[in-house]
C-alpha cells in the first residue's frame, strides 16, 4: 500500500503498532505496507525514541511529562472534550493516562464528568434505554470481520456511501471508505487493498441483499463467490435482525455522532480526508469500554494469511463429480440440469454424495453452496 502524503502518519502508526507483536513477520509486514525493511526499521527506531512525534516528517520534538496542577488538568479535560465532543469521563480519563498523565495526578472518571458538567459540555441523556440482546464475540483477531455500508448522506457534489469493515474481536476499523455507490465492483476493489494490507480473515459477516447476497433473489453474488475463492467463508445476518452485525452498527452510530452529523462535506475527497483522520483516532486513541478501556490497536494484529495476487487452481477430491457451470447458471449431472446460481457461471463446482439416495451436496472450493435432490424438482431433465 503506497504511502500517500494524506495518510502517511496513519500508515506509519499502524506499522509500528503491529510490529510490536512478537508473532508478526516484520519482512512480510513491510511488504504489505510497500516499504523496505530499512525504512521499516527507521520508523521503528524513531517511534521507540520519540513516540508518535518521531513518525512526523519534520519534527524532532522530544516527549515530556511535566507535572501539572489541578487547573491544568481541568484545562486538559476541557480541551480533550473539545476535540472529541462525544467522549465521556471514562474515555477522557483513559486517554489522559495514555498521553502520559501520572495516575496519582488524575481525578476519578466521575469527577471528570462533573468538570464537563460545570463547563456545560454534557449533552442531555437519551430517554430511551437500549434493549438487551445476546452478544457474541470472536475469540481471536481476524477470525471474523463485519462489513456493511452505513446509510448514505448528501455532500455538495452527490451522495457518499461509507463502506466499513470492522474486526469483530478487537473492533479495529480495517476500512472506512467514502464510496460513490454500493456496487460489488466498488466493494471488491476496496477489499483488495484491505486484504493486501491486513491479510485475509477466516469469515466475513454481512447483511442481506445487494451486493452481499443471501436474499430471496440471489443467495450468492459475484462478490461472495470471490470471497469463497479466497478461502473466506461469507455469513449473513438474519433478515430484519441488524443486531447480528451489531458491532459494525455501533461503529456506524459512533461515526455519525463524531463525524458525519457535525459538518457539511464538499465532496467525496473531503469525506475521505475526515474519515482517515477520525479512523486513526478511533483505532489508536479512543478507549473502548468493551475492551476494558484499551484501544482497538492494542488488541488487533494483522492476519498471517496473505492475499494471493494470483489465485491457485481449484482442487477437488477424487470422489467428487466436477462440472462447469454454463451460461444459464446450470450444470449437467446424471441426465439432469441442476441450477447452481449466476454467481458461479464459468466456474467449476463439485457434487458430492450424501447418506441419502439422490441427494448431493454442491461445493464451490471449500464452501457448500446448496443441496440438490435428483428425485424432486430441484433439477430438471436435459
Amino acid at each position: 500500500m503506497p504511502w500517500k502524503v494524506c495518510d502517511a502518519m496513519s500508515l506509519r502508526r499502524e506499522l509500528v503498532e503491529f510490529a510490536e507483536s512478537p508473532e508478526v513477520n516484520f519482512t512480510e509486514l513491510c511488504r504489505r505496507y510497500d516499504i523496505s525493511r530499512k525504512s521499516g526499521y527507521k520508523w521503528m527506531e524513531r517511534y521507540r525514541k520519540f513516540g508518535l512525534k518521531g513518525l512526523e516528517d519534520h519534527s524532532r520534538r522530544p516527549r515530556i511529562s511535566p507535572r501539572r496542577s489541578p487547573a491544568k488538568l481541568e484545562k486538559a479535560v476541557v480541551a480533550l472534550r473539545g476535540r472529541h465532543p462525544c467522549w465521556g469521563g471514562r474515555k477522557i480519563r483513559r486517554r489522559l493516562l495514555d498521553q502520559g498523565w501520572p495516575e496519582e495526578e488524575l481525578c476519578a472518571a466521575s469527577t471528570i464528568t462533573e468538570i464537563l458538567r460545570r463547563h456545560g459540555l454534557l449533552e442531555a441523556p437519551s430517554s430511551s434505554a437500549p434493549s438487551s440482546w445476546k452478544r457474541f464475540e470472536a475469540s481471536e483477531p481476524n477470525e471474523l470481520w463485519q462489513m456493511d455500508f452505513k446509510g448514505h448522506f448528501e455532500t455538495g457534489e452527490g451522495r457518499c456511501h461509507p463502506l466499513t469493515v470492522l474486526d469483530d474481536r478487537s473492533r479495529f476499523s480495517l476500512n472506512l471508505t467514502a464510496c460513490s455507490n454500493e456496487q460489488s465492483k466498488t466493494v471488491q476493489r476496496r477489499l483488495t487493498q484491505v486484504f493486501r494490507c491486513y491479510g485475509l480473515p477466516w469469515r466475513m459477516l454481512m447483511d442481506n441483499g445487494s451486493p452481499w447476497g443471501s436474499d430471496a433473489q440471489r443467495q450468492y453474488t459475484l462478490l461472495t463467490a470471490w470471497l469463497i475463492r479466497l478461502g473466506i467463508k461469507p455469513i449473513h445476518s438474519r433478515p430484519f435482525h441488524p443486531q447480528t452485525v451489531g458491532k459494525d452498527e455501533r461503529f456506524h452510530r459512533t461515526l455519525k455522532a463524531e463525524v458525519v452529523s457535525r459538518r457539511r462535506f464538499r465532496n467525496l475527497d473531503d469525506c475521505q480526508q475526515q474519515f482517515d483522520s477520525w479512523r486513526t483516532v478511533y483505532n489508536f486513541e479512543r478507549p473502548h469500554e468493551s475492551l476494558d478501556m484499551r484501544t482497538p490497536s492494542a488488541v488487533y494484529e494483522p492476519s498471517p494469511r496473505s492475499f494471493p495476487e494470483t489465485l491457485p487452481p481449484i482442487e477437488y477430491g477424487p470422489e467428487d463429480h466436477v462440472r462447469k457451470v454454463d451460461v444459464h447458471a446450470r450444470v449437467s449431472f446424471k441426465g439432469r440440469l441442476v441450477r447452481i446460481g449466476r454467481a458461479f457461471i464459468g466456474e467449476h463446482v463439485a457434487l458430492r454424495h450424501t447418506t441419502t439416495d439422490g441427494l448431493f451436496d454442491v461445493y464451490y472450493c471449500h464452501h457448500r453452496v446448496r443441496q440438490v435432490n435428483l428425485t424432486t424438482v430441484d433439477s430438471e431433465p436435459e
